[in-house]
């Protein structure tokens, strides 16, 4: 059986466009993974973390899948970790962040996932994106559309989008 699911894609060191064609190149190379549909390229200042962080490109895309959320996740962590992601500063700068966004219409929290993304639903540089490829995909705990979380935010945050931190990863 196929799942849907969708992932939120950042970049802010080096050639960012690389990072991300290159992460969804070895995504679409994975076994269990039938199809990816990528959003285009938002940039955005960062939002929280360190001062001084370069601007992001932030994504969204629509993978349908043979993977559990579990072993999903558990890709995108092999996929940045290959690309060279290091985690030693949250919302630090990052050569690629992956994180999953929506599963099916699953409600999953679990030590190490939690899906629906926690934040996403206040993250205009998750929400801009996703909405683009998903404008009518339900989230699941707040049973609204991605188009309509999105006209739901302020103008404030997220006109400038940021950092894609905070991963469906809980701390360890």
């Amino acid at each position: 059986m196929s799942h849907v699911a969708y992932i939120g894609i950042g970049a802010n060191l080096g050639d960012r466009r690389a990072h991300i064609r290159h992460a969804c190149d070895l995504l679409r190379q994975t076994d269990g993974i039938l199809s990816l549909k990528l959003s285009s390229l938002h940039e955005t200042e960062p939002v929280g973390g360190p001062p001084g962080q370069g601007a992001y490109l932030n994504a969204a895309a629509r993978i349908e899948t043979l993977l559990d959320a579990r072993m999903l996740l558990q890709t995108l962590l092999d996929v940045e970790a290959r690309l060279g992601r290091q985690r030693s500063e949250k919302w630090g700068p990052r050569v690629i962040d992956l994180d999953l966004l929506l599963f099916d219409d699953e409600v999953i929290d679990t030590p190490g996932l939690t899906v629906p993304h926690p934040r996403m639903h206040e993250r205009r540089f998750v929400l801009e994106p996703l909405a683009e490829i998903a404008a009518d995909a339900i989230h699941p705990a707040a049973g609204m559309t991605i188009q309509e979380l999105l006209g739901r935010l302020s103008g404030g945050e997220g006109m400038k989008g940021g950092c894609t931190g905070g991963a469906v990863r809980k701390p360890e």
